[in-house]
């Protein structure tokens, strides 16, 4: 029966097209696999970057994360500016400051484990106080101009520096232009680390 589970959510997961992030999976479904047109959705801060999100935070991992960035330039890949507003508020996270103890072992594990173990909280079934089920909140993604980029099979790091940070301030851009619609402070911005 075990087995069978399995063979089920390994078709489920294949028939969603989820896969590892990593230059040959990105490089297959860009390149190999033979097919124009075809897309990849990354999820740039990872496992990390889930550790920051408290309510109405607005922490993204971004700075060292350029592999994206020269796969889209080997690939001639456009480039798409994308934010949620409203993820960050779904869940209640236990406080976790850089330099405490639960930090460290959250961080510890995850290089171990390969995801993050958040410890949070949302709404119960039958109480709004204490359960799994995410808050009742609204999430808006927005989206921003695609970045055109020509394909470069060996491009420089000048190069692949200038377009993420040219990606970068479009995503600023995309929050700034959008966060007053959505409910954040005037004041509140991107932190990007």
């Amino acid at each position: 029966m075990s087995s069978v589970i399995q063979l089920m959510n390994n078709s489920s997961i294949f028939f969603l097209a989820i896969c590892d992030v990593n230059r040959e999976s990105v490089d297959y479904t860009l390149g190999k696999c033979g097919e124009s047109g075809n897309a990849v959705i990354i999820v740039v801060g990872g496992a990390i970057e889930s550790l920051e999100a408290h309510p109405n935070s607005h922490t993204l991992y971004l700075k060292g994360r350029k592999g994206f960035v020269k796969r889209a330039i080997i690939h001639g890949a456009h480039l798409v500016p994308v934010y949620s507003f409203g993820e960050t508020d779904i869940y209640e996270q236990i406080p976790n400051p850089p330099g405490s103890r639960l930090k460290w072992f959250q961080t510890k594990m995850t290089k171990i484990l390969g995801f993050a173990p958040p410890i949070f909280h949302g709404r119960g079934i039958f109480n709004y106080t204490m359960g799994i089920i995410p808050y009742r909140k609204p999430i808006n993604t927005v989206v921003g101009k695609p970045i055109a980029i020509s394909k470069d099979t060996s491009p420089s790091q000048e190069k692949v520096d200038r377009i993420h940070q040219e990606y970068v301030e479009s995503l600023e851009t995309l929050f700034e232009e959008n966060k007053t619609k959505y409910g954040v402070d005037p004041d509140k911005h991107l932190t990007l680390t």
